[in-house]
């Protein structure tokens, strides 16, 4: 099976060649920061009507969590362009992070399409090191199709434990690797060497539902859905929450 998978692999390398002599040469990077919002925002309201009901049941826990203010501090992690803004329920206090200065402007058309919720910041800024947003300062965190390309997740999941009050929550919406052994999974890594280069660092076999489980969280609750789009080499959802 390996020995498969290094062979398709390399045909897929040679099939997309430029592509990979673009990022050997560190040319694609700095072009990918600068298109991928635009891509992200021609794909956002095809994902939502697909994600809609998922998220509405996701996140419609996040009213519970308003604080003394009556209001809630939320940190999303990898924000983009704010696709999840419309599903927040009113009274929350949005502070947005990402390591991609290009996706600010769509931010804030998002914001004011969505006149519900209280924009607070945005913070360029990966999200193992989150170090400009205080200890214990956040409600809640919500992370969807994020920990997919971060470099770490344990760090990740360390930095959302420390901005995270006590009781406060992690909402997440991820996608994951196929189940081991199967001819999906094989595929997955495939495509992956290219994949990284095209989703702007994303990994397709990553089994993040494993750190969701070893991070220090009190709680943690997984819901497993199937792929949305099944012609893409994107796995299997998982969606829930963790509780600090």
């Amino acid at each position: 099976m390996d020995v498969l998978v290094r062979l398709l692999q390399l045909l897929v390398l040679l099939l997309t060649l430029p592509l990979h002599l673009l990022a050997l040469l560190g040319l694609w990077q700095p072009l990918c920061k600068k298109y991928f919002p635009y891509l992200m925002a021609v794909l956002t309201t095809k994902t939502n009507r697909m994600m809609e009901s998922k998220k509405r049941e996701l996140f419609s826990q996040i009213k519970g969590l308003k604080g003394t203010s009556g209001k809630v501090a939320l940190l999303e992690l990898g924000c983009g362009t704010g696709a999840n803004f419309q599903f927040y329920p009113p009274d929350c206090r949005i502070t947005c992070l990402d390591p991609n200065p290009n996706f600010e402007k769509f931010l804030t058309k998002s914001m004011a399409e969505n006149r519900h919720l209280q924009y607070e910041r945005f913070v360029v800024a990966p999200g193992e090191d989150m170090k400009q947003v205080a200890d214990g300062s956040m409600d809640a965190v919500v992370c969807t199709l994020v920990l997919c390309s971060v470099q770490s997740i344990k760090k990740v999941l360390q930095e959302v434990h420390r901005v995270l009050r006590p009781g406060g929550v992690l909402f997440f919406l991820e996608h994951v690797a196929e189940p081991e052994g199967s001819r999906a999974l094989m595929w997955q890594q495939v495509f992956e060497p290219t994949w990284k280069h095209i989703g702007d660092g994303c990994y397709l076999t990553r089994e993040t539902w494993k750190d969701l489980k070893k991070a220090h969280f009190s709680e943690v609750q997984i819901e497993w859905h199937p792929p949305p789009i099944k012609w893409l080499p994107v796995g299997p959802h998982i969606m829930g929450k963790a509780v600090k």
